[in-house]
Order: C-alpha cells, then sequence, then structure tokens
C-alpha cells in the first residue's frame, strides 16, 4: 500500500543520515547523530569506579541521564532514559571493568521526529569513540503504522503525531563485529536479533511483524552508515558484515 509523504518519500525511505565522532572535548566519548531535522549529541564519561548500591558490583554499570531541549525532564524522558538504560547495558560487556560505572548524557538539539532511535544511534557511537568494549554494535529505527494500515518507518513528528501506533526497534549490526577478541562467548543471546522492541499504540500481531520485516531491512543501511563513521575507531578485522 502506497502511501503520500510530505517531504516526498517513499513508506520506506530514511531520512538524510549525518554522524559525527569526538565533538566535545571533556567527554571520554562523544557523538551527534542526525536524521533528517531530528538532531541528537551524546557524551560518555567513564569508566568511574563505583556503582550503586541498587547495582551488583561485579559488573560494570551504566547509567543514562536525558537532557531536552527545553523545561524539565517529564515522564516520556523518563521512559527514553530507562529503554536507552537497557539497551545499553545489553549490547556492553560487563564483566569487562567490574564496579565501575560510565555515564551517558543525551542532548536533545532538535526533535523532528524518531527521537528515541536517533538517540540509541547516537549513544552507540559514542561509547565506540570512548572504546567501551561492546558485544556489538547496534542500530535503531521507528516504525509507525498509519490508519489506513500502511507502514512508514523514519516519520518526521508531524507523521508521528498522525500514526495510529508505533514501534521502536534495535537490531544489532553484527554480532561478532565489535567482540575484543578474547572474548568467546556471550552470555545473553538476542531472540530473533532484537536487542530492544517497544510499542506505543495498538497494533495486531500481523502489523507488528510486518514492522519487524520492514525496520530489518532498512536497518541495513543504518548499519553500512555506522560502521563508515567509526570504522578509523576500530579494527577493520572486527567491522564484520551485516
Amino acid at each position: 500500500m502506497e502511501v503520500d509523504r510530505e517531504d516526498g518519500r517513499t513508506a520506506t525511505m530514511l531520512r538524510p543520515l549525518a554522524c559525527s565522532r569526538s565533538v566535545l572535548n571533556r567527554a571520554h566519548g562523544s557523538a551527534s547523530w542526525s536524521q533528517g531535522d531530528t538532531k541528537v549529541l551524546a557524551a560518555v564519561y567513564g569508566p568511574k569506579v563505583g556503582t550503586k548500591k541498587t547495582e551488583n558490583p561485579e559488573k560494570a554499570s551504566i547509567e543514562v541521564i536525558w537532557k531536552p531541549k527545553t523545561g524539565q525532564i517529564g515522564k516520556l524522558e523518563r521512559e527514553y532514559e530507562m529503554i536507552l538504560t537497557r539497551t545499553l547495558q545489553s549490547i556492553c560487556i560487563l564483566t569487562i571493568n567490574p564496579n565501575t560505572t560510565t555515564s551517558v548524557i543525551i542532548q536533545v538539539v532538535n526533535d523532528d521526529g524518531a527521537l528515541l532511535p536517533c538517540a540509541i544511534n547516537a549513544a552507540c557511537a559514542a561509547l565506540v569513540d570512548a572504546g567501551i568494549s561492546l558485544k556489538h554494535l547496534a542500530v535503531a529505527i521507528c516504525c509507525c503504522l498509519a490508519e489506513t494500515g500502511c507502514v512508514i518507518l523514519d516519520p518526521t513528528k508531524q507523521e508521528e503525531q498522525k500514526m495510529k501506533a508505533s514501534v521502536y526497534l534495535v537490531f544489532p549490526n553484527s554480532v561478532l563485529s565489535v567482540l575484543q577478541v578474547s572474548v568467546t562467548k556471550i552470555d545473553e543471546p538476542m531472540e530473533h536479533g532484537i536487542i530492544t522492541s517497544v510499542t506505543h499504540g495498538a497494533m495486531s500481531v500481523e502489523d507488528y511483524f510486518y514492522c519487524l520485516k520492514s525496520g530489518r531491512a532498512a536497518t541495513a543501511k543504518l548499519s553500512n552508515f555506522l560502521r563508515s563513521r567509526l570504522q578509523n575507531r576500530l579494527p577493520s578485522d572486527l567491522l564484520g558484515d551485516t
């Protein structure tokens, strides 16, 4: 089913991508990520010695702090922090620096749709820039379901507001893409190759799996783009194929 989009894109077409690393001098690692007019900065500080009392001291801890473009942080931003924390914990190798905390600061520069996926992509690039050991890279995308049943990818803010439902999906770039040579086992296998899946609104199981299929297909472009921006930071033999 075809859909008319105001910016002229097809249903599965992504907005122009942009990514820069080491954009902040005082952070241990940083990156900016843009999709169309949505832009996010991510800064990584750490690992620093010590974890919160609620964390396992035998593993490293990841904390995420979300900073809106304007105003105070609200319920939605707290949800974003939680999703980001769980996603980043699942891709980081937490046994390498036990009893340490790595802080990831997300600064929203502009929100024109698909904000959380942009933040996840920025955070992943910033972690690599900081030299944090990862099991694999991750790429995130937003899929929206219109009232007509059409699925569109990477929506603008205006498109998001018109949609019946949406799902944020995070996929591994490649399970072995950035594994350290000494690491031979992944303790937390990903079910069906999905790292994170968050749905808002109501959609059928059939619609969800169609979103999953469309999102997975589109992440090939995101994966190739991310690796091209990180290839100078990672050994060439660890970049792998999607």
